[in-house]
């Protein structure tokens, strides 16, 4: 059985039936019980009557007319069907109601309850009958209400039960289909909401990556889907971003690719006194193309959140005093700290003093301060251009590059998305501003530790 829902069918039904089976068990020892316990009160009712009608009918050498008349007498005072036997089991006399049940036909002789009295006679006593629709059974007159002639049904005698084993299994099956009809319908609707799933992931893996599955009810199929809904808009974006990725940094090596080889191609045939320069020139291509894979490779790693971020206490005024070195540049601020991998937290701050230096012109500052929320804010600030405020999001996507700098300044466009990224995995951000009197101002915000 590979089917979900007929398995959480047969297990819903498997279990109702031995609950059915235990609780008929129940009910029917109850009903044994009850009838062992009313068979020995009947017992000792009809012990009883019989030593009071011994002491009040007549002596058994009485003539048959005048017991039989008192029997009749003391059956309506009793309200119970009546007979008397003699010692050689001839019928002296019975009560009218006794006679009229003997009539009716049915199991009266085996309800009969003998009582043998000192004399030899036996006394029969028969039991009442609660029929369905009678006293105590939901109609007929009510308990201490006979209809005229018939016995007192107060007495429970054995046979006056509620059916037994028959009658209980008919109810206990009646009850197992009314549920079973009842649970398909909420087992099939469970089990078609997983279906429905199934396919969004099937449709998913097979190449669609638009595909999202519905996000109906606040139960555990709900929260399932909307978990695969929020992993596939990040593996589509993922994707989207590797593809991006991919096309662009093709493209980007396809340039310094193109002066490599013509650079060899021109070494052997040139003067001497060009080789040096074409070695300069193989040397600087080798180098582009060299930065470039890091930096695609470390952009992959960072998108797919594959590269491990190590938490050491990181001093930013001395990793900016560092970095703000190489360059010549100035740092200044307060000492901060947070945890992060300070690998790449240098390469951050790296790629945005290059950039600032790149394209911002000699004067490039870097300040580390505490900013809103306690958070440690670092900013690299030059006085060139500016960017405009249409780019100042853009500037951080891979391979965008402002109009007209690709000619001028070179770069192929990934630090700043670096920048985003290493940010990103840090708890952080970075924006770009308009620096007063100038230029742009670069601020990369991170968790104070």
């Amino acid at each position: 059985m590979r089917s979900l829902y007929l398995r959480i069918y047969a297990t819903v039904l498997v279990a109702l039936a031995l609950f059915a089976l235990v609780s008929g068990w129940l009910v029917q020892r109850h009903f044994d019980q009850e009838r062992e316990r009313f068979v020995a009160s009947a017992q000792e009712r009809a012990a009883a009557w019989g030593e009071l009608l011994q002491r009040s009918l007549p002596g058994a050498d009485a003539p048959p007319l005048q017991q039989a008349e008192a029997l009749n007498d003391w059956s309506e005072r009793l309200r119970l069907p009546l007979a008397l036997d003699d010692a050689q089991g001839t019928r002296i006399g019975a009560s009218d109601s006794y006679l009229r049940r003997e009539a009716e036909g049915g199991p009266a002789p085996r309800r009969a309850q003998p009582v043998r009295l000192e004399d030899g006679r036996t006394l029969w006593i028969l039991r009442p009958v609660l029929r369905a629709g009678g006293p105590g059974m939901g109609g007929g007159p009510p308990p201490g209400r006979p209809r005229p002639g018939e016995p007192s049904p107060m007495l429970w005698w054995p046979g006056a039960l509620p059916p037994g084993g028959l009658g209980n299994a008919a109810l206990l099956l009646v009850l197992f289909a009314a549920i079973a009809a009842g649970a398909w319908p909420v087992v099939r609707r469970l089990t078609r909401r997983l279906e429905a799933l199934k396919r969004g992931v099937e449709a998913f893996g097979a190449g669609a990556l638009h595909q999202r599955v519905a996000e109906d009810g606040r139960d555990e199929v709900a929260a399932l889907g909307a978990s695969f809904n929020r992993a596939a808009a990040r593996i589509e974006a993922l994707l989207r971003s590797h593809q991006s990725l991919l096309a662009n940094a093709s493209h980007e090596l396809r340039s310094p690719l193109a002066r490599l080889k013509m650079a060899v191609a021109m070494l052997e045939d040139a003067p001497a006194a060009q080789r040096d320069a074409l070695r300069r020139e193989i040397h600087a291509n080798i180098g582009e193309l060299d930065a470039l894979v890091d930096e695609v490779l470390l952009a992959s790693r960072l998108d797919a959140g594959a590269a491990a971020l190590r938490q050491d206490p990181v001093d930013l005024l001395a990793l900016a005093a560092e970095e703000a070195a190489r360059l010549h540049a100035d740092a200044e601020g307060e000492a901060l700290q947070v945890l992060g991998d300070e690998k790449l937290l240098r390469r951050a701050l790296r790629n945005l003093l290059e950039n600032a230096q790149r394209y911002g012109g000699g004067e490039v500052g870097v300040r580390v301060q505490r900013g809103a929320d306690d958070r440690a804010e670092l900013s690299v600030s030059d006085r060139g251009p500016g960017v405009p405020e249409a780019y100042r999001e853009r500037i951080f996507e891979a391979f965008f590059r402002l109009p007209g700098h690709a000619e001028r300044e070179g770069g192929v466009g990934l630090g700043l998305a670096l920048v985003r990224q290493i940010a990103q995995a840090h708890g952080g951000s970075v924006r770009c501003e308009a620096r007063e009197g100038g230029g742009s101002c670069f601020r990369l915000v991170l968790p104070a530790a």
